[in-house]
């Protein structure tokens, strides 16, 4: 399988850039896409893809599935969960994990929980969530419905939105603005890098700061 970071072009230039920066330039642009609460199972995890998402409901009687859906999602790809914020309920384990390692997953990404922490360490393969407990979903919880918007840290995620983690949490970009926010990052980017290097080179950082207009990098335009 073709990796998409080989043949979708924004997700290899999202990949180079750090959350951080991301979050940077969607608050210059205005656009909610901070994944509040939801954090990396290992500092060192890293993702970068396009969101498959899946909303969750409480468990039905009988009840539903909570994983069966796996195996129809893309190699490259982000599962995305929304499972409502819960704590009380897992809605991935060792099973999911092992099969999205083997089948070349970008990663998951859970507003909820997670369980078997040490095999996507081992694998790593990234998970990021709320948190992590043993507690299954199980006839507790179930997938009500796939590709359709959905909630991640008060953020919406639509199917195919760009989504970048790293050990800072998780954006999520819109397919409507990727193109202006990958750019207004590359900017930001490029900047910091620029004060760094004339901090390096003996400037003072204020001087450094405001040569490289850095109090205004995350500054909306104002409208005229």
């Amino acid at each position: 399988m073709a990796d998409p970071a080989l043949t979708d072009p924004n997700v290899a230039r999202a990949a180079r850039l750090d959350t951080a920066t991301l979050s940077d330039a969607l608050d210059r642009l205005g656009i909610v896409g901070q994944c509040r609460g939801i954090r990396p199972c290992e500092p060192g995890f890293r993702l970068a893809g396009r969101a498959v998402t899946l909303l969750y409901g409480p468990a039905g009687k009988p009840a539903g599935t909570v994983g069966d859906y796996i195996d129809d999602v893309a190699a490259g790809t982000v599962v995305v969960l929304d499972n409502g914020g819960r704590d009380d309920a897992t809605v991935w384990g060792d099973i999911l994990t092992e099969i999205a390692h083997r089948r070349g997953l970008a990663g998951t990404v859970i507003d909820g929980i997670n369980r078997d922490v040490a095999l996507c360490r081992e694998l790593r393969y990234p998970v990021f969530s709320r948190g992590s407990w043993m507690r299954t979903g199980k006839d507790r919880v179930q997938v009500e419905a796939r590709d359709v918007p959905v909630t991640i840290g008060d953020a919406r995620v639509c199917p195919g939105d760009l989504l970048c983690g790293d050990a800072d949490g998780v954006v999520v970009i819109p397919q409507s603005h990727e193109e202006s926010v990958l750019a207004v990052a590359v900017e930001i980017a490029a900047a910091e890098e620029a004060i760094r290097a004339a901090v390096r080179d003996g400037m003072r950082l204020d001087e450094a700061r405001e040569r490289f207009g850095y109090h205004r990098l995350q500054t909306r335009p104002e409208r005229v």
